[in-house]
């Protein structure tokens, strides 16, 4: 089956005739953006001038409502343009989607939130920190907030932050003492205090510039003080599925590539091109049923939260994508690599970039050892 049969709703096929406009346009950026550590700017505009970044803001709030199953297949496409663009815009289109589908602040702050978001803010979760690693894991931040007669001071450093320099709000994780509680607070990136510390040297997902937030005697008004960890309820967050849609894209993009050598590279020693070889054919054969299981269980893991008869939370499908989409991903661009040969490490080919984006992801929860975990106590009956 085609992956375009599998598209039916008309914001998802508004939006891939969209990227298919602006496919080369983005993909002439990547290599800079990749080899500069520079942040897709260009792309990231067209986005929000567009009103990508309404896509997961309810109709209600004059956004275009789409659904878990619509973002996941649309972030697939646009990873499979760039993977770091559509990582950066992934973060803020998950957050907004959990915001507003499970009423996570007060509907006040909702309201106002949603206005900017249609003015064209970018937000992203500050909450990761050198001291706790991965906050999955639930430590506690050093990041700490105190009470003020007329709000809160903030003082800590988060790393992580992806899309960083492209942001204008963050939600920033804080231990707030008087209630032996973490909360999150809501912070303009033009308040006094703010500062991005320009460190993002890493191999993989360079463009995102997901570098340091550092927060200096940082003041948050009171109404800012937006949630409070735990509060509510621990429930599945399908949003989250745009992670592994971004690497599934990578993977694609990986497999497109080494397809199309396949078709075109015809060394003089043989007749006809590589693609007529019969280990040539075996290795794009499981390629693409690799590809195949991933999207498959990715896209009706989706599904399933569209799914209005479904009473069972999605907990162990959320994290199993992930998990697969990641070892199946790295499988086929491991693969496309070996077809393509020696070239696939030349730096002017994709082949190398996509192969580094990929690992990073593999640090982007949840992690492979924590899913697996829970779920096998979900297995157990631990819950």
């Amino acid at each position: 089956m085609e992956v375009s049969a599998l598209i039916h709703t008309e914001i998802q096929k508004k939006w891939i005739a969209k990227f298919e406009t602006v496919k080369e346009t983005f993909k002439s950026h990547a290599e800079y953006n990749d080899l500069h550590s520079r942040f897709p700017y260009e792309n990231i505009e067209w986005l929000v001038n567009e009103g990508y970044t309404l896509l997961t803001l309810p109709k209600a709030y004059g956004g275009e409502g789409a659904t878990i199953e619509d973002m996941v297949i649309l972030q697939s496409y646009l990873g499979a343009i760039d993977g770091a663009t559509a990582l950066s815009i992934g973060w803020h289109l998950s957050v907004v989607g959990q915001l507003f589908e499970q009423k996570m602040w007060q509907p006040e702050m909702l309201n106002a939130f949603a206005e900017a978001v249609c003015q064209g803010a970018l937000v992203n979760r500050a909450v990761s920190e050198a001291e706790t690693g991965s906050p999955t894991r639930g430590g506690r931040p050093a990041t700490n907030a105190v009470k003020l007669n007329d709000g809160f001071k903030l003082n800590g450093v988060k790393t992580f932050t992806s899309m960083s320099k492209g942001l204008t709000h963050f939600i920033v994780s804080a231990y707030y003492d008087e209630i032996d509680q973490i909360g999150f607070f809501l912070i303009d990136k033009d308040t006094p205090g703010i500062e991005i510390a320009d460190n993002w040297d890493m191999v993989g997902m360079r463009a995102t510039e997901s570098h340091d937030l550092i927060l200096n005697d940082v003041h948050v008004p009171q109404e800012n003080f937006v949630e409070i960890r735990g509060a509510g309820g621990k429930k599945p967050n399908g949003w989250i599925l745009h992670i592994p849609s971004v690497y599934l894209g990578i993977a694609q993009a990986a497999r497109d590539y080494a397809v199309e050598f396949a078709q075109t590279y015809s060394p003089n020693s043989i007749d006809g091109t590589i693609g007529d070889l019969p280990t040539v054919q075996q290795n794009i054969g499981k390629m693409e049923s690799l590809l195949l299981s991933a999207r498959h269980f990715l896209w009706s893991t989706a599904a399933l939260y569209v799914e209005k008869k479904v009473k069972t939370p999605v907990w162990n499908e959320t994290s199993a994508s992930k998990v697969l989409v990641m070892n199946q991903g790295l499988e086929v661009i491991d693969i496309a690599m070996r077809i393509v040969g020696a070239k696939s490490l030349e730096m002017e080919r994709p082949l190398q970039r996509y192969y580094r984006d990929m690992r990073a992801g593999l640090h982007n929860p949840p992690m492979e050892d924590m899913a697996y975990t829970n779920i096998a106590h979900s297995v157990l009956g631990h819950f």
